[in-house]
């Protein structure tokens, strides 16, 4: 598990970026980079990191699902995803 201030940073960003995000496109399309560079760093969307969704963990995130790899097959093989089985061939 990630700590909670790991993923209270991730939020925080995510909000910030959400905020600054209308600005930024206006910023972009005016050309106006020194503008762009007087707005906080954690508007910026390059700084966002997934993070799965139960346990926080930063490495092995599964974008389609929105969980890390562990947790995606625990539940996979728990039955708990939809359409998702085990491969043999």
């Amino acid at each position: 598990m990630a700590k909670e201030s790991m993923k209270a940073r991730e939020r925080k960003r995510e909000r910030m970026v959400a905020k600054y995000a209308a600005k930024r496109k206006a910023l972009l399309e005016a050309g106006d980079y020194e503008g762009l560079q007087r707005l906080p760093r954690n508007a910026s969307p390059v700084r966002l990191h997934n993070r799965c969704k139960l346990t926080g963990r930063p490495k092995g995130y599964m974008r389609q699902f929105g969980i890390s790899r562990i947790n995606f097959r625990e539940m996979a093989l728990a039955g708990l995803i939809p359409g998702v089985k085990k491969a043999s061939w």
